[in-house]
Parts: structure tokens; C-alpha cells; sequence
């Protein structure tokens, strides 16, 4: 294993040390960017690139509207509750072999859903998606991590994983449309397999085969049951919270078991010999914001990509195409500052970043809370999403660098797990509570008024702009709490984590 940078060789401007040299995926480390890149993509665009199609796919195999929901559940169910359990395996079992299997069994899910012929199959199919993106989407983020050891070089990587991970959601938005619009629904499923097959060689070509860490530790049994089964009882809570209320039993049982059970596995953790998550791991500062960072992004993204999508399509009667492609300013807006401010967040660290970007979120959603019935693309909706974008970039590529800063490679694989984990119990708490809102909110609006179309179209529109009130809160409450947590200054690679990984 290569020696441990100092703090001297890390500094910019010296040569380059020859621990870095050692890094057997040095001289293709912007290669493997590309190929890391792209599995992020895969697994980020998947949250998003369904919503257009469902209306499509659910005439096409006849289920209900209340089980519409659980074709985008079904994913963030076993996403969101195996992510922690996926980080560890990377760390036992060893980066590249995860990787790979997360993007064999990606596609292999991906290909069953595309040929569905009835609802069980296509949500089974989403579900195992979610699995093998627990376990490809933490050793992406961890080869991130050892690949990349340089202060600067660095920055720019995680800056370009910060624009994929924030302009993904987007760019699945127009790649569902694009696809149900010419080919057909079941290519939004069918996508992945392409797209994984080129990860997958990318990886055997470049990736080296490392030998198992000696010191590996086993498997956590009980956190990791207590985690996967308090998360998974938490979300399942969340998601029946739309159909069946907040006071409904299923809700009310399932959010309580759910958070019962995590108080439980944080408990376990601070107590077994090999915790599932070392709870330094969280405790750390600038880590613990930026997890909360990408929490609140997962919220009030949620928002844009879901409602706003809405709002287009039923609202303006846009085609599945052009709405879409009614998202690209959001997409360049992310890609500007989150590649453009890597120098910046080398120099000073993440806390002004994070700060100022998540206030111009807020701003966006402030701009479209004005919309209405008959607000136009151009002048009520593009400065919301520039806005909205520039915001969104700015804030989530210096915490993905923050999130993982300082863990020694034992750890790197569950850092990096907890990351999308906290994103992505962000987007499921936004799933269910902003839609719970929009659904009250239109139902009071029509309360006492005559039922005509025009009337449908108000409550509609109403309902959303409400959710975008608490979007701009969110992100408001995000940007003091994350401001105040980070720590000033740069965050420094940590000097005594190995520069390789297995």
C-alpha cells in the first residue's frame, strides 16, 4: 500500500510526490472520472426518468393511480435502506468488484423492467434496481475518493461529480421525454443497459485489481439489520402518508417503528467493536452539514423536478419532449457553478458556497411560488430554473468533497454510502410531505367552490406554488443551519488516509 501524503506534498505548486505516483490509477485517473461519472448518472437519473413515462406505462399494463406511486417508491425503498449496508461491502469485499456488480445486476434489473408485461413485474424490477444502486453508487463515490488525492485535482473531480449528481434528476427528465415521446416507455428502462455496459468495461480496462484490506472487519449483523428495517419501515410510513393520510395507522405505525428502530441501531453502533456506521463518521462537522446539505437538496429538488413537471405538462400542455427540455437552463445553471467554483471551494472551503447556494435556491423557489394558471416559460418559469440551478450546483459539489474528506480508506465506502443515503431520505421525506401538502392544499382551495375546470385547473396550480413556499423554507432553514456547522477555511485530504483503495 503507498504511503500516506504529507500535508507539505498535498500543497499546490510542488512536484508531484511520489505517493501519488505509486496510485496505480494515477495516470487514468481522469479516465476512471468518466467512467465513475457515468455510473453516477445512471443511478441519479433513474429517480427521475420514470415521471414521464408513468402516465404512458400505466395505460399500457392498467394499474391504478394509487399504485402509480410505488413505481417511484419501490425504488427509493430498497435505495435508501441498503445504501449503508452497500457502502460497508464495498469496504469488506473491495471497490472495483462492487462497482461492477452494481452495474451487471443495474442493467439485468433495468432490462426485466423494460420488458414487464403487468405492474408486480415493473415494480420488482424498480425495487432491484434500488438494490444494486445501494451497492454501485457508494464504491462510485469511494473510488471517487481514493482516486483523487491531489488538493486541487480533487476539487475539480468532485466538482464534475457534483454537476452529474445535481444535473442527473434533470437529465432524466429529458431523456424520459425524449424516449416515451419516439421509441416508448419501456426504453426509459431499457436505457440503462447501454449505458452500464460502457461503465462496466470502463471499469475492467482501468480499474486495477487491488488485494482485500488485511485489517477488513466483518459485517455488522444487527446494525445492519436495524438500519435496512428502520429505514426501509420509515420511508414505506412516508410514501402511504399521500394515499392514506397522516393519521391513518399504516403511516402513523410504520413512521414510528421506523424511527423507534434507527434511535435503536444509533445506540448499537456506539457500542459494537465493527459499527455498520462509525458514528465519528457523522459527529464530524464539516461532514455531518454537508450530509445535511444533501439532505435538503433531496427535498427541495424534489419539488422542481416532481411539481414543476406538473405544472408544465398538465398546466402549459407541454409534450413529454418539451418538458424535458424545459429543464436544460437548470441543468447548465448546475454544470456552471458546480465546475466553475472548484477553485473557489479549494480555496476557502464549503461554508460560504454552500451558504450562498442554497439562498439562491430559495430565491428560485420564491419565483415560482408566483406562478399561475397562465404564467408563461419564459418570463415566470427560465429565471426560476437559472436561479434554482446556479444555487443547487453551488451547494452539492463542495459537500460531496466535505462528505468524504479525512476518511481513512477503511471508512471510505460507508462515508460515501451515507452521502446518498442522506440524499436520498431527503428526496423520499420531500416525496411524501410536499405531495401530502399540494393534495391538502388543492382540496381546500375547492372547498365551497363550484366544480367547473377552470376551478380543477386553480386548486392545481395553488397546490403546487404552496409546495414551492415550503421548498424556499426548506432551503432558507438549510442555508443557516449547513452555514453555521461548517467550519471556515478549506477542507484539507486527509495526510494519514492510504491514497488507494482495494
Amino acid at each position: 500500500m503507498a504511503e500516506a501524503l504529507t500535508a507539505d506534498e498535498l500543497s499546490p505548486g510542488r512536484a508531484q510526490p511520489a505517493a501519488t505516483t505509486d496510485n496505480p490509477h494515477h495516470a487514468t485517473r481522469w479516465l476512471i472520472l468518466a467512467v465513475i461519472a457515468l455510473a453516477q448518472l445512471i443511478v441519479v437519473l433513474d429517480a427521475t426518468i420514470v415521471n414521464i413515462a408513468l402516465p404512458t406505462a400505466q395505460e399500457a399494463l392498467g394499474f391504478s393511480n394509487d399504485s402509480r406511486q410505488w413505481i417511484v417508491t419501490g425504488y427509493a425503498l430498497a435505495f435508501g435502506s441498503l445504501l449503508l449496508l452497500g457502502g460497508r461491502l464495498s469496504d469488506l469485499l473491495g471497490r472495483r468488484p462492487m462497482f461492477i456488480t452494481g452495474l451487471i445486476g443495474f442493467a439485468a434489473a433495468s432490462a426485466v423492467g423494460g420488458a414487464a408485461q403487468n405492474f408486480e413485474v415493473l415494480v420488482g424490477a424498480r425495487v432491484a434496481q434500488g438494490v444494486f444502486g445501494a451497492v454501485l453508487a457508494p464504491a462510485a463515490l469511494s473510488l471517487l475518493t481514493v482516486t483523487f488525492t491531489d488538493a486541487k485535482e480533487r476539487a475539480k473531480a468532485f466538482a464534475i461529480f457534483g454537476a452529474i449528481s445535481g444535473g442527473g434528476g434533470a437529465i432524466g427528465l429529458i431523456l424520459g421525454g425524449a424516449l416515451t415521446e419516439y421509441l416508448s416507455w419501456r426504453w426509459v428502462m431499457y436505457v440503462n443497459v447501454p449505458l452500464a455496459a460502457i461503465a462496466v468495461i470502463g471499469a475492467a480496462l482501468l480499474l486495477k485489481k487491488q488485494p482485500r484490506s488485511a485489517d477488513a472487519k466483518g459485517i455488522d449483523a444487527p446494525g445492519s439489520l436495524l438500519v435496512i428495517a428502520g429505514l426501509g419501515s420509515f420511508v414505506y410510513g412516508l410514501a402511504s402518508a399521500e394515499s392514506d393520510g397522516w393519521s391513518s395507522a399504516t403511516t402513523l405505525i410504520c413512521v414510528i417503528a421506523g424511527l423507534t428502530l434507527l434511535a435503536v441501531f444509533a445506540v448499537v453502533e456506539s457500542r459494537v467493536k465493527n459499527p455498520l456506521l462509525p458514528l465519528h463518521i457523522i459527529w464530524d462537522r464539516n461532514r455531518g452539514a454537508s450530509f445535511l446539505v444533501v439532505a435538503f437538496v433531496g427535498i427541495g429538488l424534489f419539488a422542481v423536478f416532481l411539481f414543476l413537471t406538473f405544472y408544465v405538462s398538465l398546466t402549459l400542455g407541454y409534450t413529454p419532449l418539451e418538458t424535458g427540455f424545459s429543464f436544460v437552463p437548470m441543468i447548465l445553471g448546475i454544470m456552471a457553478t458546480a465546475t466553475g467554483s472548484a477553485g473557489l471551494v479549494a480555496r476557502i472551503g464549503p461554508k460560504i458556497p454552500v451558504f450562498v447556494g442554497m439562498l439562491l435556491a430559495a430565491v428560485g423557489m420564491v419565483l415560482f411560488a408566483q406562478l399561475e394558471v397562465d404564467s408563461t416559460y419564459a418570463a415566470h418559469i427560465l429565471p426560476g430554473l437559472i436561479i434554482t440551478g446556479l444555487g443547487i450546483g453551488l451547494s452539492m459539489a463542495p459537500a460531496f468533497s466535505a462528505a468524504t474528506s479525512g476518511v481513512d480508506a477503511e471508512h471510505a465506502g460507508v462515508a460515501s454510502a451515507s452521502v446518498n443515503t442522506f440524499n436520498q431520505i431527503g428526496g423520499s421525506i420531500g416525496t411524501a410531505v410536499l405531495s401530502a401538502f399540494a393534495a391538502t392544499a388543492t382540496t381546500d382551495y375547492l372547498t365551497g367552490k363550484a366544480p367547473s375546470q377552470a376551478n380543477q385547473a386553480l386548486a392545481a396550480v395553488h397546490g403546487y406554488t404552496t409546495v414551492f413556499w415550503w421548498a424556499a423554507g426548506v432551503f432558507v432553514v438549510g442555508a443557516l443551519l449547513c452555514g453555521a456547522l461548517f467550519r471556515p477555511g478549506p477542507v484539507a485530504v486527509n495526510p494519514d488516509a492510504p491514497v488507494i483503495g482495494h
